[in-house]
């Protein structure tokens, strides 16, 4: 068997060349030197795990994939398997937010049903939307190798949802009312930290 670094070599030089690209194209996608992408594919060095898994999405394959040196003899790879796999994941994700959305619907009826009153829960929802992002963000770490462009969407939605949630159960549920919008003021420095984070792990 071929040392593990050729074989991944081999293999993202048969990728890219099936996306009709060349080095200096594929470099430029992924700021790197075309010098870099050289070396990849003679597997003298490889990427960090990070762009390895970059350059996995990008080309729709899995690491598995880029390992298997039966791979570099098939230039025609069929991408239906990878594919199943992310609806699978996709489905699994929407699963988890669904999961959130019954409880909480369990919890706004269950007056209702038993108890035959008014329900007054019906900021469960609200609370709903927060809980949705984390267990779309826990979902984006297990299932999608931390996407930074889902995980950016996702944290600044939990960010104000969760403030919107507090700032309308201290309304609701308590006496502190006085002043209380200004919870949201914590929302324009954590969007800020999270604008630079996603413009850092771009670079």
């Amino acid at each position: 068997m071929e040392d593990i670094k050729i074989i991944i070599g081999k293999n993202l030089a048969a990728l890219r060349k099936k996306k009709k690209l060349t080095q200096i194209e594929l470099a430029e996608k992924f700021n790197y030197s075309d010098k870099a992408v050289s070396k990849w594919e003679q597997g003298a060095t490889m990427p960090d795990i990070e762009t390895l898994c970059e350059l996995c999405d990008f080309y729709g394959v899995t690491l598995d994939y880029l390992r298997d040196e039966k791979n570099i003899l098939n230039p025609h790879y069929d991408t239906t398997k990878e594919k199943t796999i992310l609806v699978n994941h996709v489905i699994m994700t929407l699963l988890l937010a669904s999961i959130v959305w019954m409880v909480a619907t369990i919890i706004f009826v269950y007056p209702i049903i038993f108890k035959h009153t008014k329900s007054s829960y019906w900021l469960v929802f609200v609370w709903s939307v927060p809980a949705t992002c984390l267990t779309t963000l826990v979902a984006n770490v297990i299932f999608f190798r931390r996407n930074k462009t889902v995980s950016f969407i996702f944290l600044t939605i939990l960010v104000w949802s969760l403030l919107a949630s507090v700032f309308l159960h201290f309304m609701i549920y308590t006496d502190v009312s006085y002043n209380l919008w200004m919870l949201f003021i914590l929302g324009i420095p954590s969007q800020i930290i999270l604008i630079l984070w996603f413009i850092m792990r771009k670079k």
